[in-house]
């Protein structure tokens, strides 16, 4: 799942098949990799849900967000569609992204293998991605609010909400806030 204009130069070494409306490339493909949502429609999510009924194989989710802010509003994302097939098809997909641990240890053996987890900071503008998945690491956390979802929203408001509370929140250069 990604629109071909939106990266195939990322994926140049493996052997894939963007999926459309054929049937066919459905019922061949050995596993299922969802990225982007850009362009998908009802009808592949039927072809899709229906392949895997027919032979269950894995289903990873490179981009597990639900939803997604854009200038329209909220756009269905591949972890949306994800749940979906785990419902309609009985399959469990294996989410790859934030707030779900693996993509954090995978940076860190890349990056800071070493390092104590408390020594890390990560920096997002997402409470239910990169504070959450930040957090369920033992990282600290720092929310910028400045640029992001939640641009011309009330920050404390939403922290307390979700009941995420970041180490910092982070307005714009220089206007930090410690929130622990």
């Amino acid at each position: 799942m990604l629109n071909p204009e939106n990266g195939p130069q990322d994926f140049e070494d493996i052997d894939l098949t963007f999926l459309d409306d054929d049937p066919a490339a459905y019922a061949a493909a050995e596993g299922f990799l969802l990225i982007g949502s850009d362009g998908w429609t009802e009808t592949r999510q039927r072809l899709l849900e229906a392949a895997l009924r027919a032979q269950p194989r894995p289903v990873v989710v490179g981009n597990p967000d639900i939803v997604a802010p854009r200038e329209a509003g909220l756009s269905r994302e591949p972890g949306y569609f994800a749940h979906r097939l785990a419902d309609a098809a009985g399959i469990a997909p294996v989410f790859l992204g934030k707030p779900f641990a693996e993509i954090f240890m995978l940076a860190l053996t890349k990056i800071a293998p070493r390092l104590a987890p408390e020594r890390i900071l990560m920096v997002g503008d997402t409470l239910h991605t990169d504070i959450l998945g930040g957090r369920q690491m033992g990282f600290a956390t720092a929310l910028v609010t400045a640029h992001g979802a939640l641009v011309g929203l009330d920050p404390a408001e939403a922290i307390r909400r979700s009941g995420i509370v970041p180490d910092f929140v982070i307005g714009s250069i220089g206007s930090t806030t410690r929130r622990a």
